[in-house]
């Protein structure tokens, strides 16, 4: 049975009046339709009367992407088939091209405004402007407008929008044109910018996939028959996934976490009920599943934050299966091999599907890195790539695509020119692979001897595989936060033990650097999230949460102890300012470590260090600390007060400059002297070129992603640091004013010959 949730406290009660005319509306648009005899000025002037709005108008989109008003209630007659806008021109014309809806209190302000004279329409203020749309075509817009400037409610919104889904059908029986004819742009090659999701370059044939065929029935007269059909998709949809997992991610495989908490968010988010009270009102099934996925779509557009927008993405994977068991969505090919998958939007299990079919990589327009379909991606190998709005709509079946997942590029209908180039690349690429996968089992180590330890950066169970396919030494940084994440909330004592006692067992006896719980900034449970503040990085987040939640942070202390009885312990505790922090969060370890009777063997507890202030603290913490890990990413944003999230500064301060490296060389020197471990585990520990500077100012332990270690140790194989210093220290000494000091780095490394 579905479960209830509350009601949404935007809408209005079940029983209240407004539900009430929406019924009545369904119910006498039901009547014309099943006549057939009725004009669209008729039904613009029942929506109009029925609504309790002044004004209705009906656009149709005619040839060469333009809106002509074909009907309307409330302006000038004179008006109909004169009025005419382009697409992107005025609020219609930005409704049909966004294909979103507009809520406009006072429209004549809005900047896009366009004032035709010939429609009366200066005495109206409010306007509220929805897309007609059928088979992924936008076939017009239907707007309504008051003389009282005012936010139309979710409730009016969902009903226009229903409405608009009613027109979509009478409008594609007419023959009504599309706003978006294929032309001449369409054989031309396109480029579209992204980040990777997982790495690779492949070359393929273009699958632009979304459901792409309306519900065939909007209306039904019995309610209670549409709830049953509705639940009965749900169970199909859920049948579909159990078997899905079943066939392609047996019992025990790590991969199945991210599905079960897929599960537990598509189902737990209370859509259900709005899909229920939508089929209530009037709705078959399909058009209130349908009608929710477009309001979700558009909730989707306005939220900044990546996580959330992940976790609407999963709901939206649930709607598409359940959409596909009521018969409203679109098949896919049995046999997808060698196709390049483009979609808006991807859920884990959808992702899971297509690669049973065969998909050679995946192009997604709205995806975060930490997003459930870009882990399963990294697990599966398949080339992932985060791209530019634009590509779905732009790619034609069967086109030729390459898919850059490493620079970060798609590249439809690619000119000869450029197709020969990746050729070559790939050809270099595979070459490159099989020359890297001789350095597994060799130690990571300089061609003049000096010994390195790589490790890894992981944050679920299932990328512990990583180790054997690297020859990593151990987990410099084990992220306990992404499963929390993925499953949507903090699990309990018990069962973070085990997690952690399975994360152990795995590592055969190597090394675990556990960090606590990483919470806040980007990284917001679902509600979690507090009043907005200016700068989240540098707000309540990571240790701040937990020492001022105590509780949150004992549990998961009390579990790492579990896990790792009879094992040794690695704590490390995140975003510390001050070495008291540090010590109060050092005091609860030990105070639950009191209480237990089975404990690790060894338990050695380290600081991340990403906020400068606890340079000017060193001594002291070097006193209490076992260790050391200085996380460039944050630090570096926090020294020189530039957002890492702010494009306009990417790339603008460098890791690789002269004050940079003398931090780091005199914190690994006040590290070795006082005999605590020190390593460096962002970004930059990954990068060959990096990691090779940090061996030359002497740090020995780097811990960066599974990709990155057969690359690092490929070029510390092949350099000789004696040689290297002696350079370094001159460039350093050139480049004292701080500017970046890669470019004289990369040439001397290729100028020596080195794989970077």
């Amino acid at each position: 049975m579905l479960e209830a949730t509350p009601p949404d406290p935007a809408l209005p009660e079940s029983g209240a009046e407004p539900f009430a005319a929406a019924r009545r509306l369904f119910a006498k648009l039901r009547e014309r339709l099943s006549g057939g005899n009725s004009s669209l000025a008729e039904l613009a002037e029942l929506i109009a009367s029925e609504l309790e709005v002044e004004v209705c108008s009906i656009y149709v989109a005619r040839p060469g992407e333009m809106l002509e008003l074909a009907a309307t209630y409330g302006l000038r007659i004179g008006a109909v088939g004169r009025t005419r806008l382009r697409v992107g021109e005025g609020i219609i014309g930005l409704a049909a091209a966004k294909g979103e809806l507009m809520n406009l209190p006072d429209a004549q302000n809005h900047p896009e405004f366009a004032y035709r004279p010939e429609t009366g329409e200066d005495r109206y203020a409010s306007m509220l402007a929805v897309p007609i749309r059928r088979a992924g075509r936008t076939l017009g817009v239907i707007a309504v407008q008051n003389i009282e400037p005012r936010q139309y409610d979710t409730f009016e919104a969902e009903t226009i929008s229903t409405i608009a889904m009613l027109l979509g059908e009478i409008l594609s029986a007419q023959g009504a044109g599309n706003i978006a004819p294929t032309g001449l742009g369409d054989s031309l090659s396109r480029r579209y910018a992204g980040h990777p999701l997982a790495p690779g370059i492949v070359r393929g044939s273009a699958l632009p996939f979304g459901r792409s065929t309306g519900p065939r029935h909007v209306l039904a007269d019995d309610p209670a028959a549409e709830i049953a059909r509705l639940e009965q998709a749900m169970t199909e949809a859920e049948q579909s996934l159990d078997t899905l997992m079943a066939d392609h991610l047996p019992q025990g495989h790590a991969t199945r976490e991210v599905l079960d908490a897929y599960r537990l968010i598509s189902q737990g988010t209370g859509w259900l009920e709005r899909v229920r009270s939508a089929i209530n009102d009037g709705l078959t099934a399909e058009a209130a599943v349908d009608q929710v996925g477009s309001e979700l779509r558009r909730r989707m557009r306005k939220i900044a934050d990546p996580y959330l927008r992940e976790r609407l993405a999963d709901v939206e994977d649930m709607i598409e299966r359940m959409l596909t068991a009521l018969g409203a969505g679109t098949a896919k090919p049995d046999d997808a091999s060698g196709m390049i998958l483009i979609v808006r939007r991807l859920g884990p299990a959808e992702l899971l599907d297509w690669h049973r079919r065969g998909i050679a990589g995946v192009a997604i327009e709205e995806a975060s890195s930490g997003g459930h379909a870009a882990i399963l991606a990294r697990a599966l190998d398949i080339p992932a790539l985060a791209v530019e709005a634009g590509a779905t709509e732009a790619a034609q079946q069967g086109d030729a695509v390459l898919l850059d997942a490493e620079s970060g590029a798609l590249i439809l209908r690619p000119d000869p020119e450029v197709t020969a180039l990746y050729e070559r690349a790939l050809a270099a690429r595979s070459s490159r692979a099989a020359e890297l996968s001789v350095y597994r089992d060799r130690p990571a180590a300089t061609l003049d001897g000096t010994r390195l330890t790589l490790m890894l950066n992981v944050g679920l169970a299932f990328e512990l595989d990583q180790l054997a396919r690297t020859g990593a030494q151990g987990i410099g940084l084990y992220r306990t936060e992404i499963a929390a994440l993925a499953a949507a909330r903090v699990p309990g004592v018990a069962a973070q033990a085990a997690d952690y006692r399975r994360v152990i067992e795995r590592a055969a006896g190597q090394r675990v650097v556990f960090r606590t719980l990483d919470l806040g900034a980007d990284k917001m449970l679902p509600g979690e999230a507090d009043d907005a503040v200016e700068n989240p990085a540098m707000g309540w987040r990571s240790l701040r949460v937990g020492l001022d939640r105590p509780a949150i942070l004992r549990k998961q202390l009390r579990a790492l102890l579990m896990g790792a009885a009879g094992h040794r312990l690695s704590i490390m505790f995140p975003m510390v300012a001050t070495v008291a922090e540090f010590r109060a969060a050092r005091d609860l370890l030990e105070a639950e470590a009191a209480k237990l009777a089975d404990k690790p063997t060894e338990i050695e507890v380290g600081t991340m260090l990403e906020v400068p202030a606890l340079l000017f603290q060193l001594p002291g913490l070097l006193a209490e600390a076992d260790f050391i890990s200085l996380g460039t990413n944050d630090l570096m944003q926090f020294l020189f007060a530039a957002d890492r999230g702010t494009p306009k500064l990417a790339g603008r301060y460098d890791v690789l400059s002269a004050p940079v490296l003398e931090l780091i060389e005199g914190l690994a020197a006040a590290c070795a002297e006082e005999e605590v471990g020190f390593s460096i585990c962002g970004e930059a520990a990954g990068r060959p070129l990096d990691a090779l500077v940090f061996a030359a100012i002497g740090v020995n332990t780097l811990s960066m992603s599974g990709t990155a270690i057969l690359p690092v140790k490929a070029l510390l194989a092949a350099a000789d640091l004696g040689a290297m210093r002696p350079v370094l220290r001159e460039l350093r000494r050139a480049g004292a004013a701080g500017g970046s000091l890669r470019d004289p780095l990369t040439a001397w490394a290729r100028e020596h010959g080195l794989p970077i």
